[in-house]
C-alpha cells in the first residue's frame, strides 16, 4: 500500500515509524495525543492542554451515537477514544504509521472501545472509504505532512455526506509571512511549504464548502512547542535506551526553530470548520 504514497507522505511514514520518533511522541508529546494543545497557563501539562483542543473542537460539532467520524492522521487515537467515550459515536482512525496504529489498537482495546473504533493503516491522499460515508471528518495537525493538500481536501469532500462537516487544525504559515523565512522549519520536516488560513479558505470555496467558523489560536503553538522542549530537556536522562542522544539533540534544535518562527510572527495555528454542500455531488 505504501508504494502509492507521495514521496512527502512516505518520508513522514518512515519518520513516525522509527523507534526514536515513536518513543519521543509517546513519552514526551502526550502519549495518547500528538497534536498542539490549548493552554490555560504556560506551565500546564502537555496532555491536559492537548485534550482541551479535542474538547474545543468537539464543542463546535453536532455529535451523537449515530455519528460516523473519520479521523485522518489519527496518531495514537486519543481524540478518537475521547469522542467515542463521550458521545458513543463510531470513529474510523486513518493513519500512515503502523507503529502508532499498533499502540492505538492496544489502548483502544484496554478501554473496551474496539466496537466503536476502527483503525486503518492508510493515507489521507487516497482515503480507503466509500463516497459520502462519513458525517464528520476530523484532523489534528496532520495535513501539513502532505505534498498534495488539495488532493487531501478533495478526498475529504468525496467521503463526506452532503451537509457533512470537516473540522481540523494545522500548523500553518502566517498570512503575511515573508518569502523564505520558514526554510529552516520546512527543511527540518522535509516540506516545501505550509498551508495557511487563506489557502484552506480558498480551497473550501473551490469545493463549494460553507465556512462554519475559524479560530486563530496561534499563541498556543508557541506555548506548546516550548512546553514540549522543556519536557524533553527535563526528562532526557529518563529516555536513555529509548531515544538516541542524536535524535534528542536534533529535536531540541527543531523545536527551537518552530518557537522562533512563531515568536517572529511567521506561523499560525487554529481550528478551521467547514460544511459540505447539501448538493449530491462528489469532486
Amino acid at each position: 500500500m505504501s508504494e502509492n504514497y507521495s514521496s512527502t507522505v512516505k518520508t513522514t511514514q518512515d519518520y513516525y515509524n522509527s523507534n526514536d520518533a515513536d518513543n519521543f511522541y509517546y513519552h514526551i508529546w502526550g502519549g495518547k495525543d500528538i497534536h498542539i494543545g490549548i493552554y490555560e497557563n504556560i506551565e500546564e501539562d502537555v496532555a491536559v492542554a492537548s485534550e482541551r483542543t479535542v474538547s474545543a473542537m468537539a464543542s463546535q460539532c453536532q455529535i451523537n451515537p449515530q455519528t460516523q467520524i473519520l479521523d485522518v492522521g489519527s496518531g495514537y487515537g486519543g481524540s478518537a477514544r475521547w469522542l467515542a467515550s463521550k458521545f458513543g459515536c463510531h470513529v474510523t482512525c486513518l493513519n500512515l504509521s503502523e507503529s502508532q496504529n499498533s499502540r492505538n489498537r492496544v489502548m483502544t482495546d484496554e478501554q473496551n472501545l474496539t466496537d466503536r473504533i476502527n483503525i486503518i493503516d492508510g493515507n489521507f491522499e487516497d482515503i480507503p472509504a466509500e463516497n459520502q460515508h462519513f458525517d464528520l471528518v476530523w484532523s489534528q495537525d496532520a495535513i501539513l505532512h502532505s505534498g498534495q493538500r488539495e488532493r487531501v481536501l478533495e478526498e475529504v469532500d468525496r467521503v463526506l455526506k452532503p451537509g457533512g462537516e470537516f473540522i481540523f487544525t494545522d500548523p500553518m504559515q502566517a498570512r503575511d509571512c515573508p518569502v523564505g523565512v520558514l526554510q529552516p522549519v520546512l527543511e527540518r520536516i522535509h516540506l516545501d511549504s505550509l498551508g495557511s488560513f487563506s489557502f484552506y479558505q480558498q480551497q473550501a470555496q473551490r469545493l463549494g464548502w460553507e465556512e462554519v467558523s475559524n479560530s486563530d489560536l496561534t499563541p498556543h503553538l508557541v506555548t506548546h512547542y516550548t512546553r514540549v522542549r522543556q519536557e524533553l530537556v527535563k526528562r532526557r536522562e529518563m529516555l536513555v535506551g529509548k531515544i538516541s542522544d542524536d535524535y534528542i539533540d536534533r529535536m531540541i534544535q527543531g523545536l527551537s526553530l518552530w518557537i522562533d518562527a512563531g515568536n517572529n510572527g511567521y506561523l499560525s495555528w487554529g481550528i478551521l470548520h467547514f460544511r459540505k454542500s447539501t448538493a449530491d455531488s462528489v469532486v
